[in-house]
């Protein structure tokens, strides 16, 4: 069967433009032309209730785009479950607008977030939810910017730090991919594999945490120390001796 893309929307249950959005992230795959017809198949229908279906376990779309581009998807698919089970499964989703009420900001900011990809929710346009660990970093990022910093400054500065995390943990995705996936896969274990993902999770929260807040204290008292400020070099030392990250990685 063929369809148009308002045919093929209406037979997934999804607006044009979420078919349009997925089509643009490589979720699903282009039509095929026929002069200026665009023309879907029952595969196309299939993969976007596969790609809804996912989105309401839990997925991202980030981790839907890698789980239906491999061939081994069953094994991959287990481990992605395994993630979002431990690292967030069954919390409460909120609205873009819950999001903001709650956090108190303007939804308009949390839009800009959104496009900016600081922020990745889950679904497409109004249909986009959020999480419990997404309206906490709202609340911390609303309670930096209470300290005076100017908001276009913090939000470039969030999006280099995110696109930094991004290339760090596709690394270390690969690592794990390298090392440990294929070494289960070829020794018939796929159970060892979703255990690493619990071991090493939480591990690497930690790692990146800690090193991250070390990073920070060790930079600010080489700025302090530069500028010739002995009382707020004092201040802050004595507050780096006394502070203590706390990582709570609620992994279960």
């Amino acid at each position: 069967m063929e369809y148009r893309v308002e045919e093929l929307a209406g037979a997934a249950g999804v607006g044009v433009d979420t078919v349009r959005f997925y089509q643009a992230r490589g979720l699903l795959a282009p039509p095929r032309r026929t002069g200026r017809r665009a023309l879907y198949d029952e595969s196309h229908r299939q993969r976007l209730v596969q790609v809804r279906e996912l989105q309401q376990q839990g997925f991202s779309l980030a981790q839907i785009a890698r789980l239906v581009a491999r061939p081994d998807s069953r094994t991959e698919g287990s481990l992605l479950r395994a993630l979002v089970e431990e690292g967030g499964g069954g919390e409460r989703r909120l609205s873009r607008a819950e999001l903001a009420a709650k956090a108190g900001v303007p939804e308009a900011l949390v839009r800009a977030v959104e496009a900016s990809g600081i922020a990745e929710p889950l679904g497409v346009g109004d249909e986009a939810t959020f999480g419990e660990s997404d309206l906490e970093m709202a609340r911390a990022a609303m309670a930096i910017l209470e300290a005076g910093f100017p908001l276009p400054a913090l939000l470039d500065l969030a999006l280099a730090h995110a696109r930094g995390v991004q290339a760090t943990c596709e690394g270390a995705i690969d690592l794990f991919d390298r090392h440990v996936r294929k070494a289960g896969r070829e020794n018939g274990n796929a159970e060892a594999i979703t255990d690493a993902f619990h071991t090493l999770l939480p591990q690497l929260t930690r790692l990146v945490a800690l090193h991250f807040q070390r990073t920070l204290l060790n930079r600010a008292l080489e700025r302090l120390a530069g500028a010739g400020d002995p009382e707020a070099l004092a201040a802050a030392r004595e507050a780096t001796e006394s502070a203590r990250l706390e990582v709570a990685v609620g992994w279960r």
